[in-house]
């Protein structure tokens, strides 16, 4: 078996029995491609089935000698172990080469947060008289009220929400689906949109129940959301690194900082297991660190 054919079989498992979306195929394939280009740089003809510890080891030696950082070899590493394991599960090797391969020490790091008067000031930044600000005024509300990914926003359909119930349905990761309550200012915000403006877009008849659309009929792009509150935050002096993603991080400290139960945090996010949630647990602390330095007469000595 030859690297092309292996990638092919591996891209089909990836899409067919792991569900991936395009982009998590595409950033898997792309480490498989970087690993064989390495061989060749070192004039390495070993076919996929072939490999050896020794020369995986050698790669990833190599990826920390031209400085590429802790995390995105920690990521192309995780991209490895998956296409040997499929090859294992395939029966196409007996042994799994990546078995003993470590992946670098992370230093975790607390994501930035937004809080409640941040995001006020980055709505107050969004000019009413355009013709699409009851939209850009959704999408932050939504994003913040609750806790989606950038992808599950652009993927909304009218179909998801439940007014009645005040509650969306979110289609995550693995087109795994979940339920998400949704606040009411959001909510409102939401149903101005799709009632007032949404209805005099020239909607293109594949977006018909898509609920975020531009001006010309069509789904909303990742970077269109990106760009936009990278602009607002701009605009209302946020000095910190924001992004969609921040929203979310800012959804489930508010929660645990205000005594939600874990677990019900992570079934809002989606998160498969609970340690991926457990990182907000550290922002609390960190918190309540900083509020007894801040506030306490002795916390100095």
């Amino acid at each position: 078996m030859d690297w092309q054919s292996a990638s092919k079989g591996f891209k089909q498992y990836l899409m067919l029995e792991k569900s991936l979306s395009p982009n998590s195929i595409e950033a898997y394939l792309h480490d498989i491609t970087k690993f064989k280009n390495y061989l060749l740089s070192v004039n390495d003809s070993t076919g996929p089935i072939d490999i050896k510890y020794n020369q995986l080891l050698s790669f990833t030696n190599a990826l920390n000698g031209v400085g590429i950082s802790a995390t995105s070899q920690a990521r192309i590493i995780s991209g490895l172990r998956a296409f040997y394991k499929y090859l294992n599960l395939e029966d196409v090797i007996s042994t799994n080469p990546t078995e003993f391969l470590e992946l670098p020490k992370l230093a975790r790091k607390l994501p930035e947060v937004l809080f409640a008067d941040d995001i006020e000031n980055m709505l107050k930044q969004i000019d009413m008289t355009r013709s699409m600000a009851h939209r850009d005024k959704a999408i932050i509300d939504t994003l913040y009220s609750c806790g989606l990914r950038v992808s599950e926003l652009i993927n909304m359909n009218i179909s998801d929400v439940y007014n009645t119930d005040e509650f969306i349905r979110v289609r995550g990761k693995g087109n795994k689906e979940r339920l998400v309550p949704i606040g009411k200012y959001a909510l409102k915000a939401l149903n101005l949109y799709i009632n007032e403006v949404r209805v005099h877009i020239p909607i293109k008849s594949k977006f018909s129940d898509t609920i975020f659309l531009n001006q010309r009929g069509s789904i909303l792009s990742r970077i269109s959301v990106f760009n936009l509150i990278k602009l607002l935050a701009l605009k209302a002096g946020i000095k910190k690194t924001v992004s969609p993603h921040t929203f979310r991080h800012s959804f489930a400290t508010s929660l645990v900082e205000g005594g939600a139960d874990l677990r019900a945090v992570q079934q809002m996010l989606g998160h498969e297991s609970i340690t991926t949630t457990e990182i907000y647990t550290h922002i609390d602390r960190k918190f309540l660190k900083e509020t007894i330095a801040l506030y306490h007469p002795r916390a100095k000595f």
